[in-house]
């Protein structure tokens, strides 16, 4: 898994403005998560299972919200 993740300094930009927009990216690209996922196997029929209950659970506050 390769990502080229660059932060280039604006006007003016601390260290820290640069790290702090760095994580930033880092997390809205979900790079750790991708990682930690590939920590270990997780079996095609437990992926299928999560995905399903996902949705069912999106599925159902769609529905409260309709509801109010």
């Amino acid at each position: 898994m390769a990502v080229n993740l660059t932060v280039k300094a604006r006007n003016g930009d601390s260290p820290e403005r640069l790290i702090k927009r760095f994580i930033k990216k880092v997390k809205k690209e979900k790079i750790l998560e991708k990682y930690r996922e590939k920590m270990r196997y997780i079996k095609p029929s437990d992926v299928r299972r999560a995905k399903r209950k996902r949705a069912k659970r999106k599925q159902e506050l769609e529905r409260l919200k309709q509801e109010r």
